[in-house]
């Protein structure tokens, strides 16, 4: 079989810059939502089993499994099992075991002006730096103790648009920014922190939401040794990593949500480009009969084709691929458990060329049957 030269097909993509822009338009729309499609659900994963530790164990009040926000335990906790539980590491003279209090407070900034949704806020004391390496201060310092002070993760920072003194209102109360914190790719990225016995004020409660303890010398079955025969704090002990993939597996429908709508959203764009393709082949079913009766089989001329859609396929998904890069990679997505990233990964790139490839391979087949499918003598007539 007798191909048509390769230059043949790229010179054809430069005969109508219309067509070759709306069919390349309808790919990068496509390649575009796949990126985000993936970048979301790899974003969420990511961030959510980064926040989490293998080597901690999560202490919590039973019943609450999957919110650390709804759990209760006695303030009591943290000393008992520090005091019952042989092998935690010490870092000078204290114990590797955070006391902490979870909620969710609606806050405004002095950028917004107006109440912003609910956003995460965690109550704690200095251990919380033990259990939580990811955590490092940004700029500023941490809030003392007994002070209305908070320190903004850098994601809620740019969320508020605060400055360090500026201050913001958090559940109708005034708190003065005393410092940033950063822990990129976890979801407390997003979180607001102030001294544990303040939100305790704050929220009323008299209860604490969770002890976190990093496990050192100690075996995870000792801290679920101790929840299980301590009956009267009402607590259950899951390593931290598995908590955090409890909430992964919640968030998991609204990552199939967003993959349909995606998927419904890039089939209208798909269809575009394929009517675009089959308007514009449709118009050289003359060229098609003439290239037959040079000689050229209807398989070469059908592969010159496919070769010309998926070039100009593929370069409307490299256009998205550089998009997704500069706009889309790491951008913010805010939830109830603070924040995540977009993830523009390999997978994401992969899935948009995958496809654009797809779109050149298969969306000119009807363009194609209606070029070839006519006699030679019709086909010349037309």
């Amino acid at each position: 079989m007798t191909l048509l030269p390769f230059d043949y097909a790229i010179r054809n993509l430069g005969r109508s810059p219309r067509r070759l822009a709306l069919v390349a338009g309808g790919s990068m729309l496509v390649a575009l939502l796949a990126i985000l499609a993936i970048g979301f659900s790899r974003g969420l994963a990511s961030a959510l089993a980064s926040s989490g530790l293998e080597s901690n164990a999560l202490v919590l009040g039973s019943g609450s499994e999957e919110s650390a926000e709804r759990s209760e335990i006695p303030p009591t906790v943290r000393d008992v099992l520090v005091g019952e539980i042989d092998g935690l590491p010490m870092v000078a003279g204290e114990p590797a075991a955070s006391s902490e209090i979870h909620a969710a407070l609606p806050t405004r900034g002095p950028a917004t002006g107006t109440l912003a949704p609910p956003m995460p806020v965690r109550g704690f004391e200095n251990a919380a730096f033990l259990v939580h390496p990811q955590v490092a201060l940004a700029e500023g310092r941490w809030p003392a103790r007994g002070r209305d002070e908070v320190s903004l993760g850098l994601e809620a920072k740019s969320r508020l648009g605060a400055h360090i003194g500026d201050t913001v209102e958090i559940a109708g109360h005034a708190f003065e920014v005393c410092g940033f914190h950063a822990a990129r790719g976890t979801a407390m990225h997003g979180e607001i922190w102030m001294r544990i016995d303040r939100l305790a004020q704050l929220t009323q409660r008299t209860t604490h939401s969770c002890v976190v303890v990093a496990l050192g010398d100690a075996e995870f079955d000792d801290i679920d040794a101790f929840t299980a025969s301590r009956l009267d704090l009402e607590t259950v002990a899951m390593r931290e990593s598995e908590y955090y993939a409890r909430i992964a597996e919640f968030f998991k429908p609204i990552r199939v949500l967003v993959a349909i709508t995606a998927f419904l959203i890039a089939l209208g764009g798909a269809l575009g480009g394929i009517h675009a393709m089959y308007a514009a082949f449709s118009t050289r079913v003359r060229e098609a009969a003439t290239l037959q009766a040079l000689g050229f089989s209807r398989a070469a001329i059908a592969l010159s084709l496919v070769l010309e859609s998926t070039v100009a396929c593929l370069a409307g998904a490299l256009a998205a691929c550089a998009v997704g890069l500069v706009a889309l990679d790491g951008l913010a997505v805010h939830f109830s458990m603070g924040s995540f990233a977009v993830s523009v990964d390999s997978a994401a790139i992969a899935g948009a060329l995958a496809a654009g490839l797809l779109l050149g391979l298969f969306g000119a087949i009807p363009a194609i049957l209606r070029c070839l499918t006519l006699s030679i003598p019709t086909a010349l007539r037309s």
